[in-house]
């Protein structure tokens, strides 16, 4: 009996022994083939794991026989599993490669640059505000896209109205005038239509943002000389989306928005619709409106042909309506009285179409073609004054890229008609009609391994017989795989328009029509440098950093002189001297596991030097931080705390401003098909008011002083988001 016991315990330690097996495994970066140390190796549902060493080799001991599934983790890089039948065929080293997340982002290509090439073999720095993130910010704010821009190094969201909330963009302490807005490489936002373009762009069927600051006026022409913001819209798939967000907040506005998309065998199609509503909300209670009253229709149909493989035709149409009324909270609530009258409203339709054709060849060449209408109507109301216009717009292009092994080139020419015209009577119009015309070629040539340059050349001509000729070069060294600097730098222009900050914020009221023979068309020169360096940190930490130096010269800027003419009108006149804004950015991104820290800070110094006096430029905070923690646990759960500190700010009249801090916190939970969210912004209650009054003179007629501040106050929402 004795015998026979030890016999079991021989076959059962035979077995035991038999059935644990070693797996040995290198684990690479799959694109640089470095090794990955300290990575995660586990045995699905079994205690077994283990790290890689400093040269990415790791041995899995006990594995059990039969089929299992190893799963492979490390920070920065996609989760993998591979399943082996143990006991393995040989005994041999298993290579295993890693995707990078950011190598997820560098093969995005850019839309904004035409170029074919990824994110990671431009020379033009490039931001790009990825889908994951935009699919946080649209639950802050779902009725405009103000707030996706709001958290970028170098931009600032400029509220030009006290009542309406109307705002504009500022790039590096440059004007709003001198960014440029797009749609899908369409410009649709220009001129009188740029108003209320910001407020008016909804964010649910964005796919991603492209923001290019400093001199783009080679890419799209005169307006892009502080920089360009693409807002790219999503495109039918196979895999069918059908997203629903329902938001509300304690300023008791509603937004209820729909996307749909799908693509079937030679079409596809996407639509975007949406209603957003807002009462109106009196933060500080001094019985002015600091959030508007309004109501806005969005519909966004787009339609897809797919004509082969190789060819594609697209269609579709943008459209809102807005009513928007602000001012006297009497007034607001159809209450009007001999006391109470002051009002400001605004009443629009924007109607667009993009048309575009692309056709692919099989040398990797690209023929494309482009058009776009575009159609703006508004009105703007006041207890004792009417503005009104409509603009007609349109834009073609034609371009061909043609592609080489380590070369490409991107040839083409474009048209821009915009001509404005007023509706009411007043003895001065500004009614106004342009025509430019252009020319470009794109180059970009890889001359080593870690080398790209891409230059480029534009040539516009304009009905005012100006002619501007455009050259830019950018380049890209890349120092080792996780150190790249760029350098680049061009000449922009931009075309005298009314259509500012400055005629904005008096609604146009008393301004003198542009004199072309006396005003000239604005010129720039710019420049940008900047180190990229990312890494992992110890064990678990992905670190990246990013900083950059720029600089933008903008001679005989277009100003609003503050002395009126005899007959009372203000007139837009070139400042005798040039605005000179210089500065950097700073970006740090950690990770570590499920938490997430950025932390942004941007310097600015713009300076205004007229007539041989230097001076700050207006409403520009030197210092600015933007800081954020985010923690996310299994997928499910997303939490954030957002940090906005914005430093002092000078004034028209040379009056300071003091700094202020801005907090605000993010929850959203996600189930299989919907999430939870709740939101609280500017929880603090910072507000202009808190430190001034923010108009002077009487409830009848109120003399509005310059927004340097939140006015709405604090803002709490929440909502419920369905994707099925």
């Amino acid at each position: 009996m004795k015998i026979f016991f030890l016999m079991l315990i021989g076959i059962f330690s035979f077995t035991i022994v038999f059935g644990q097996n070693t797996l040995k495994i290198v684990l690479k970066d799959s694109e640089t083939q470095e090794p990955l140390m300290f990575a995660l190796i586990s045995v699905q549902s079994k205690n077994i794991s283990a790290k890689t060493d400093t040269s990415g080799f790791v041995v899995l001991y006990n594995v059990p026989n039969g089929e299992q599934t190893i799963l492979f983790s490390t920070m920065g890089y996609k989760a993998k599993s591979i399943s082996y039948q143990f006991p393995l065929a040989d005994t041999l080293t298993k290579t295993v490669l890693m995707e990078s997340e950011m190598h997820n982002m560098d093969e995005v290509v850019v839309s904004a640059t035409r170029s074919s090439r990824t994110i990671s073999d431009i020379p033009t720095r490039v931001e790009t505000i990825a889908a994951e993130e935009l699919d946080e910010k649209i639950t802050m704010q779902p009725a405009n896209a103000k707030m996706i821009l709001t958290e970028s190094t170098g931009i600032q969201t400029q509220q030009t109205s006290a009542t309406s909330a109307n705002a504009s963009i500022r790039i590096q302490g440059l004007d709003g005038k001198y960014t440029q807005l797009l749609k899908d490489g369409f410009p649709l936002y220009s001129g009188f239509s740029g108003g209320l373009s910001l407020v008016q762009i909804p964010p649910l069927d964005l796919k991603r943002v492209e923001l290019i600051k400093g001199a783009s006026s080679t890419l799209y022409g005169g307006g892009a000389i502080a920089g360009l913001i693409n807002f790219i819209t999503k495109e039918p798939t196979t895999k069918r989306e059908l997203s629903l967000l329902l938001n509300t907040n304690n300023t008791k506005a509603g937004d209820i928005s729909g996307f749909y998309s799908e693509r079937l065998k030679k079409t596809g199609f996407t639509i975007y619709v949406s209603q957003n509503v807002q009462k109106a909300y009196d933060a500080d209670k001094d019985g002015l409106s600091d959030i508007p009253k309004f109501s806005r229709f969005t519909l966004n149909p787009k339609i897809f042909y797919y004509i082969n493989p190789s060819a594609t035709i697209s269609f579709g149409a943008n459209s809102s309506f807005e009513n928007r009324l602000g001012g006297d909270m009497i007034v607001v609530e159809d209450k009007a009285n001999a006391e109470h009258s002051y009002f400001e409203k605004n009443i629009s339709s924007r109607i667009s179409s993009q048309l575009k054709f692309e056709k692919h060849f099989t040398d990797k060449s690209v023929f494309t073609f482009k058009n776009s209408i575009g159609f703006f109507d508004r009105s703007i109301s006041k207890s004792d004054y009417n503005f009104s216009g409509q603009q007609v717009s349109s834009f073609s292009e034609l371009s061909y890229l043609f592609n080489r092994k380590k070369s490409e080139w991107i040839v083409g020419g474009n048209l821009w008609t915009d001509r404005f015209k007023q509706d009411n009577l007043t003895p001065y119009l500004l009614n106004s009609h342009s025509v430019i015309g252009g020319a470009f070629v794109q180059n970009n040539l890889m001359a080593t391994e870690k080398l790209i340059i891409e230059s480029g050349l534009r040539t516009d001509a304009t009905n005012q017989n100006d002619i501007f000729i455009l050259p830019r070069i950018s380049l890209l060294y890349k120092i080792t795989p996780k150190l790249s600097s760029r350098l680049g730098g061009g000449l922009g222009y931009k075309t005298p328009t009314l259509f500012s900050e400055e005629a904005e914020e008096r609604s146009f009221r008393d301004i003198q029509p542009l004199d072309l023979s006396k005003v000239k068309s604005e010129k720039s020169i710019g420049t940008s440098f900047d180190l990229n360096y990312k890494t992992q940190l110890f064990d678990d930490i992905s670190f990246s950093v990013n900083q950059m130096l720029f600089y933008t010269r903008l001679n005989k800027p277009l100003i609003l002189n503050n002395d009126p003419l005899s007959n009372g009108n203000y007139e837009f006149i070139n400042a005798n001297g040039n605005l000179d804004s210089k500065g950097f950015e700073t970006n740090v991104k950690f990770r570590y596991d499920d938490v997430s820290l950025y932390c942004g800070y941007t310097y600015i110094d713009a300076e205004r030097n007229f007539n041989g006096k230097k001076t700050i430029n207006p409403l520009t905070a030197k210092n600015r931080i933007y800081t954020t923690f985010s923690y996310e646990w299994d997928e499910k759960l997303i939490a954030g705390y957002e940090l906005f500190y914005t430093g002092n700010q000078m004034l028209s009249n040379g009056e300071m401003k003091p700094a202020y801090w801005v907090m605000g916190t993010s929850v959203q939970y996600k189930f299989p098909y919907f999430s939870l969210f709740v939101n609280a912004e500017n929880f603090t209650d910072i507000r202009q008011t808190r430190y001034e009054n923010i108009y002077m003179g009487t409830p009848q007629n109120p003399q509005f002083k310059e927004i340097w501040a939140p006015t709405d106050g604090f803002i709490f929402n929440g909502g419920i988001k369905l994707t099925l």
